[in-house]
């Protein structure tokens, strides 16, 4: 493709994700790209870039464009991205040519706004600290309950770029041997400092298309999440549930800590995700799965009750933790959504909790970062459910690192831990 119609591509997904408020962009661009084959992996990352650069500024670029007279479209955004970028106002017309796959000519009215950005930066001390640090002006008293005065140094973390991480597959190769694969594949990637099965690659790499992905050498998946699964300390006797399976991440790294054997169960509302972990269990050779969909009514879990060693709550949340890789979902989240999923946690946390026999523990944990949805949701199940307790901290499990240890919870950001942001508890069904 052209540059002019890799533009045109871009302004296309980004108006799909604009007429999609509701759904992840992520999710948008992977149906935009599927009925369109066409586009080439190439092509696919530059379109990709230019549309993720528009979203992870966005507050910052419509404050810039605030005296533009008119909407403020897709198409402007996407120039706009391009000036503050540093493209000169000559490239950005040449791309603007209306020749075949060009998008048409800049109005006057667009020429004039966007002649106004050249050689400024995307980032102004002027601007309000929300739109600087792209997150919405509701949210920061709960951000600041969090971080305190640390808060814009967090945020700020959260603003860059989010690293690729995998985990090797102790099932088929070692940690190193994982990376001598990769590197055989020249994809540059390195030990993660924090999880004892990370791999973190740099940049944006084709992993997918790698022979060792394909082999189930390697997953994809953030460090922290993986630090979540240490702190499940799984053990190859034991019976776990991963009670919010999804597409079953978290399921593969707990059957590769189980070595495959004792025996797991896949849960969730969702059957689509539960079917999407198929494909995965299988490229991991992992055998010691079951999935189970959770229905309206459904007497599994009453029907299990106290039978599971270890129960893994990676309750829905907000998803704060993830701005770095979602930055959309700054844009969709809401005051409500914050008290729905609130009380939603505190109902699964309940249920999940049933099924822990005495001496079993319980891992909740949330990719986000507000204090409501961590600390205070662990903080009123334990005033309502007395039969449970913290994990002593002498009893952590010993492969998450020391620093992760010292007490029953552990949180990771960004700025402090080079993951996305996530929040994990251990706690203990008494005897």
């Amino acid at each position: 493709m052209t540059p002019s119609a890799r533009l045109s591509g871009a302004i296309d997904l980004l108006c799909a994700i604009q007429n999609a408020p509701r759904r992840p962009a992520d999710a948008t661009a992977n149906t935009f790209f599927r009925e369109r084959r066409y586009i080439g992996g190439g092509d696919r990352r530059t379109i990709s870039n230019l549309v993720w650069d528009v979203l992870r500024g966005w507050r910052r670029l419509h404050w810039h464009l605030q005296n533009t007279k008119g909407d403020i479209s897709p198409r402007i955004l996407c120039a706009a991205s391009m000036v503050l970028s540093g493209n000169s106002m000559e490239h950005v017309r040449q791309l603007f040519s209306g020749e075949r796959y060009a998008q048409s000519p800049l109005t006057s009215r667009e020429d004039i706004a966007l002649k106004t950005l050249e050689g400024k930066e995307l980032s102004q001390q002027k601007q309000p600290i929300a739109v600087r640090l792209e997150y919405p002006d509701w949210i920061e008293s709960l951000l600041k309950e969090t971080f305190g005065s640390k808060m814009p140094d967090e945020m700020e973390a959260m603003l860059g770029l989010p690293t690729l991480d995998l985990r090797a597959n102790l099932l088929k190769v070692t940690r190193e041997e994982a990376l001598n694969a990769l590197k055989r594949e020249s994809l540059h990637a390195t030990a993660t400092q924090l999880s004892p099965w990370g791999i973190r690659l740099e940049g944006r790499q084709p992993v997918t298309a790698a022979q060792a992905f394909k082999d189930g050498l390697v997953e994809i998946q953030d460090e922290g999440s993986q630090l979540v699964v240490a702190a499940a300390d799984a053990h190859p006797d034991q019976r776990i549930v991963d009670y919010c399976a999804g597409a079953g991440g978290k399921t593969l790294a707990l059957a590769m800590a189980m070595n495959n054997k004792g025996h797991i169960v896949a849960c969730d509302v969702h059957e689509k995700r539960l079917e999407g972990a198929v494909k995965r269990l299988r490229r991991a050779g992992v055998h010691n799965v079951e999935r189970h969909l959770i229905t309206v009514g459904d007497k599994w879990v009453k029907r299990r009750a106290k039978s599971f060693d270890r129960v893994l709550v990676d309750a829905p949340c907000s998803g704060t933790g993830t701005w770095r890789r979602n930055p959309d979902a700054r844009l969709r989240l809401t005051p409500q959504d914050i008290e729905e999923l609130v009380q939603k946690q505190a109902e699964i946390l309940d249920r999940a909790a049933s099924l822990v026999k005495p001496g079993g523990r319980m891992i909740y944990a949330t990719c986000s970062l507000l204090t409501r949805e961590n600390d205070e949701q662990i903080s009123a199940f334990l005033k309502r459910n007395d039969n449970f307790v913290l994990l002593p901290a002498d009893e952590m499990p010993e492969l998450l690192p020391k620093i992760l240890r010292e007490k029953s919870s552990f949180s990771l950001t960004p700025l402090r831990n080079g993951t996305d942001g996530f929040f994990a508890c251990v706690l203990k069904r008494k005897e």
